[in-house]
């Protein structure tokens, strides 16, 4: 369901939907699974989010990196990066994650980590 107003985020596989209530109510955050594109690659994924009108998908495969040309992403892509896909250990890149989208997200990759600049 659309809302209006709300930027919409992706969660791509790993990324586990439960991250999402850490997330301000101004955002519709849903996940690859919830779309029914679970079983997809991430070049579906990334032009099937395009289409669907979301503004940034959020993974955690650091291999998208080298999956995709920078040059001719349809939409932001931020990559988590962190010792497991678990809630705990993603839970603290919530601020990153909201400080790159809330600005002017652009349409290029972004490595979201927790001891660095996030670039």
């Amino acid at each position: 369901m659309r809302h209006p107003g709300k930027m919409k985020w992706l969660f791509a596989e790993p990324v586990p939907r439960q991250l999402a209530q850490f997330f301000p109510e101004t955002f519709e955050v849903r996940t690859a699974q919830q779309m029914g594109w679970a079983e997809s690659n991430n070049g579906d994924v990334l032009k099937r989010a395009t289409t669907h009108g979301f503004a940034a998908l959020i993974i955690a495969d650091q291999g998208i990196e080298y999956q995709q040309n920078p040059d001719t992403l349809p939409t932001a892509v931020l990559v988590l990066i962190a010792s497991r896909t678990r809630v705990q250990e993603l839970r603290p890149l919530v601020p990153r994650i909201l400080g790159i989208v809330t600005v002017n997200v652009q349409r290029r990759i972004y490595r979201i980590m927790e001891s660095d600049s996030s670039e």
